[in-house]
């Protein structure tokens, strides 16, 4: 049973750069070759992280992961394996963030969120398969990757997803302190940016990055990560549901702390540019071909949904 192609209208529909509609059928067909299907596990597990996983998603992270393989290398095609452990990372965080118990979001993408069509056991299990399932692909021997490289990406994905990265970053947002901008920064940074650092991280990995080199993709991913979790916050206040996907200030309603209600529209806006400016920055110093993620950057801007 698969269902990746239920929501291809989604990306064209949200104008994005022409490198999403070049690497999502690569990494929809290599999303689906790695899920298990319904005659290896349980039928409703099987479904329950399909539905994640094919819910309409931008796929913003496992294409940063293709780009990064791609400047170095120029063949983004080794870090699928890579790319498709990113998104299975982040369709398990999504469902973990819209339990009753965390968010208690109905809605994801415009569809009922996972544990209210699943059950709240069974979207539990579903994230909890996910994760696991992203160690298991990078170390995979199919994926080809070298002991080296397998001990990078199991280190690069931990860190993103523990408590150093995002289930320090929702425990600081559950504790309610992040009162002032450095705070609320430092949880961003490691609710939302560690993933995006991991993804660029495990592409540049793949393909042979030097120091050097991973070091100016993470300044790139702290930038992006930066100015999409700003933007995301100003699309909750001024966005339109229909490409959005949800409703219309569910922050405020939730009390979530967000960038608007720090420091306002305007302000937040002006950080979102100097974040993005930082990522550019961080593109000057590498030597391969960039266009495509200062694209994404760009993008980031102007972004509806």
């Amino acid at each position: 049973m698969t269902m990746s192609r239920s929501n291809s209208g989604a990306n064209r529909r949200l104008d994005l750069p022409d490198c999403f509609r070049r690497l999502s059928p690569y990494i929809e067909d290599s999303l689906d070759d790695w899920l298990p299907e319904e005659g290896d596990i349980t039928r409703d597990l099987a479904r329950s992280m399909r539905y994640s996983v094919f819910s309409g998603g931008k796929r913003v992270r496992p294409v940063l992961t293709l780009l990064a393989s791609e400047v170095i290398s120029g063949d983004f095609r080794p870090a699928l394996p890579a790319a498709c452990a990113v998104e299975f990372i982040h369709s398990y965080s999504l469902i973990h963030d819209d339990l009753p118990c965390m968010d208690d979001d109905d809605l994801r993408r415009g569809k009922p969120t996972n544990h209210r069509v699943f059950g709240e056991a069974m979207a539990v299990l579903a994230g909890d398969a996910l994760q696991s399932l992203a160690f298991e692909v990078v170390s995979d021997d199919r994926a080809g990757y070298s002991a080296r490289q397998v001990r990078d990406m199991l280190a690069g994905l931990a860190r993103a997803c523990g408590a150093r990265g995002m289930v320090g970053g929702q425990a600081r947002d559950i504790d309610g302190r992040s009162e002032d901008l450095d705070s609320l920064s430092r949880l961003h940074s490691m609710k939302t940016g560690a993933l995006f650092r991991a993804s660029l991280d495990l592409g540049a990995v793949t393909a042979g990055a030097v120091c050097e080199q991973r070091s100016l993709f993470r300044q790139y991913a702290d930038g992006f990560g930066l100015a999409f979790q700003i933007t995301d916050d100003i699309l909750d206040v001024v966005g339109d549901p229909e490409k959005t996907g949800r409703y219309a200030g569910s922050d405020e309603e939730g009390d979530r702390r967000t960038y608007p209600a720090l420091v306002g529209l305007d302000a937040s806006r002006e950080l979102a540019s100097r974040a993005v400016e930082s990522g550019m920055q961080a593109l000057r110093g590498l030597h391969g071909e960039t266009r495509e993620l200062r694209e994404i950057l760009e993008f980031v801007l102007r972004r509806e949904g």
